[in-house]
């Protein structure tokens, strides 16, 4: 097989150096686009990919290749691709089959636990107050979802900070930003080169929730004092207890806060003027995806082309 095959593996191996700039420089919707297809269509072609270098090598086994009517011979001399390279590219290609088979299940169990869980909750306006003293607030996604807050938050904030919660978590229930998490999750799980973009998406949903609840509110000021104010609040007391995986929270967070790091990144973006929309940056990202297609397409078309030879050879 040519070169097209590698584009792939060799473009998750430099998209994962575009995961800061894009979630740090570009509007945070655009970045939650850009970083959730890239993740999905570089995990799902470096996948095929491997399948297409492990084909090369099944075809050069007799027992094998007599299945399909071809020459085990003749595919050992056409083909440049080394033997080795194939059993690494099999290997590698299992694993990446069953970690994405896990990942979805996973995700598939934990989504229909959250919206049985919501669905379950008696609510006014979809709301949920929980009567609890550890600050907490989070979205479940269902039928429809839910805004959880504890009691403990709202004491926390002041009466104006509460609209900016509470329109902070309808974003992310409108915008379904729990499907964006867990594409990029797929992407990565099929390849682990990928993890940084999936990491970039939890951080840019938040971002994107931010900035809707500032211009809801009109006040980015306010939403920077709310978030460091929960984030504050939250680490000095435990988190909820929660469905795994399933929620989003005003911290970005599905679990106790290990670490604030994300939050004063969110805070200095709020109190800088809005991110716009770099050409050059949304040009390169588009690029590389379109490139990962049309390569994977050649190496298909490619293998295509030599199964044709060895089944005449």
């Amino acid at each position: 097989m040519r070169l097209a095959v590698y584009v792939p593996l060799l473009l998750s191996l430099l998209a994962p150096l575009g995961a800061r700039p894009l979630s740090e420089r570009c509007e945070p919707r655009l970045a939650t686009w850009l970083l959730t297809v890239s993740a999905l269509v570089l995990g799902a072609a470096s996948t095929v990919a491997l399948g297409l270098l492990a084909v090369t090598g099944l075809i050069r086994i007799p027992q094998l290749a007599a299945l399909g009517h071809w020459s085990a011979g003749s595919a050992r001399h056409q083909d440049p691709t080394a033997l080795s390279v194939s059993v690494v590219a099999g290997v590698l290609l299992g694993g990446a089959v069953w970690a994405a088979a896990r990942m979805f299940w996973r995700r598939t169990r934990t989504l229909a636990a959250a919206t049985l869980d919501a669905a379950c909750m008696p609510a006014r306006d979809g709301l949920v107050v929980l009567e609890d003293d550890a600050a907490d607030a989070y979205a479940i996604p269902g039928l429809p979802g839910r805004v959880v807050v504890s009691t403990g938050m709202l004491h926390t904030l002041d009466e104006t900070e509460h609209d900016v919660l509470l329109a902070h978590e309808r974003a992310h229930l409108a915008a379904h930003h729990y499907a964006f998490v867990a594409f990029a999750q797929l992407g990565a799980a099929a390849n682990p080169l990928l993890r940084p973009l999936a990491t970039a998406v939890t951080y840019t949903i938040e971002r994107w929730a931010d900035e809707s609840a500032a211009a809801s509110t009109g006040d980015r000021r306010r939403v920077a004092r709310a978030v460091g104010k929960a984030a504050l609040a939250a680490h000095r007391a435990p988190a909820l207890a929660r469905a795994a995986g399933a929620v989003l929270g005003i911290l970005g967070r599905r679990g106790p806060l290990a670490s604030a790091g994300p939050v004063p990144r969110r805070v200095a973006a709020l109190l800088a003027p809005p991110p716009g929309r770099p050409r050059a940056l949304t040009a390169v990202t588009a690029a590389v995806v379109v490139a990962a297609v049309l390569a994977t397409a050649e190496a298909a078309h490619d293998l295509h082309r030599l199964l044709e030879a060895v089944g005449a050879g």
